[in-house]
């Protein structure tokens, strides 16, 4: 039976809290299960297992930093957008590393088909890229072009890789700057394609 109070959805929340605090590798169910006084057993009524878990855990991480993004791109368009995404993308993943992890992991595409919050990812990202006026497949090119940025210096940075005395906030507005040069003179592929 079911522990009154307990819930899937509590038990995602507490995940979340420990990850940030511990290390998303170190988010278990028997972590879990003593942060509510239960028997590992008792969770196995709201989750299937760890799988589960931090499969839900990614999901719920990945809702939270899309409502962030999409409330700092708000009304904002081109270069203003692409800064105030990758601010409020940055921000996330240095003020909550463990949930940040969890959004990494490979998740079920149709389990993300299902999630309104992580399909509005996509929504937000591309309407983000609107005004640099690309199509596919140069359009996912420049999405991983920017996950693979954004991520890279949001690991460095919190991993204290950026050894040099040079100020990480400069250096990261440097690289938005590159970003938007980057989207702007885009090397196009398809018909029309002008050579550079």
């Amino acid at each position: 039976m079911a522990r009154a109070g307990l819930t899937a959805d509590r038990l995602v929340a507490a995940a979340a809290e420990l990850a940030d605090e511990a290390g998303f590798e170190n988010v278990s169910l028997s972590a879990l299960a003593r942060r509510f006084g239960v028997k590992d057993a008792s969770l196995y009524s709201h989750v299937r297992g760890l799988n589960d878990l931090r499969t839900r855990l990614a999901l719920y991480a990945g809702g939270e930093l899309i409502d962030r993004i999409a409330q700092a791109v708000a009304g904002r368009a081109g270069k203003d957008a692409l800064t105030a995404f990758a601010n409020a993308y940055r921000a996330y993943a240095l003020e909550h590393p463990g949930r940040y992890a969890a959004t990494q992991i490979r998740v079920d595409q149709a389990l993300i088909a299902g999630t309104p919050a992580l399909r509005r990812t996509a929504d937000i990202t591309y309407g983000m890229l609107r005004a640099y006026d690309l199509a596919e497949p140069d359009l996912t090119d420049a999405v991983r072009l920017l996950r693979g940025t954004f991520h890279g210096y949001c690991v460095l940075e919190s991993t204290g890789g950026f050894g040099a005395d040079r100020d990480v906030q400069v250096s990261w507005d440097k690289a938005v700057d590159a970003l938007h040069l980057a989207l702007t003179h885009w090397p196009r592929e398809g018909p029309g394609r002008k050579e550079r």
